[in-house]
């Protein structure tokens, strides 16, 4: 027996049109096709033409709970963790966007990371290789430095995101 990798994560979600807009717009993952399964969706991939889909979202039906929406946050999962590459640009359209993160400088590591969570409340850290990074390395001073088990998720900056027309 073998594991050979993590296949995707499953999102559940309420606004389908925000959440899907945060991985494409904000993070750069990119739509690729979806089977019918009868209930709204989206599968995200990559960047690339060998990407595979790695997040999937859904809406309706199966998503819903016993009050008719979906859960938000994380549960049990602290977070999920993306490898990426451009450090101060994924900052700087967190910024533009009012969406709120942190940063953390993996100790005995070259790993930097932002933290930042979707509008359905999933945290996710983005991991990447901080010597092929420029500039600065992760603040971490108190109040800009992630803390584990700290949540900072702040429903009204999705909202505010949700309502824009597109990624500023």
């Amino acid at each position: 027996m073998i594991v050979s990798g993590l296949f995707h994560i499953a999102i559940k979600t309420n606004d389908l049109a925000a959440t899907e807009r945060f991985y494409v717009d904000v993070l750069g993952l990119r739509k690729v096709a979806r089977p019918e399964f009868g209930y709204p969706g989206a599968w995200l991939a990559a960047p690339g033409p060998a990407g595979a889909a790695i997040i999937h979202i859904y809406a309706g039906g199966p998503a819903l709970g016993a009050d008719g929406r979906a859960p938000s946050g994380t549960a049990a999962i602290d977070h999920v963790s993306i490898a990426a590459h451009g450090y101060h640009d994924f900052r700087a359209v967190f910024e533009r966007n009012g969406l709120p993160y942190r940063e953390f400088l993996v100790p005995g590591t070259t790993l930097w990371q932002l933290f930042v969570y979707d509008p359905s409340g999933v945290q996710l850290e983005l991991t990447f290789e901080g010597e092929n990074e420029t500039g600065r390395p992760p603040d971490m001073r108190p109040g800009r430095s992630y803390v584990a088990g700290s949540s900072f998720f702040d429903p009204a900056s999705h909202a505010t995101f949700a309502k824009q027309d597109r990624l500023q």
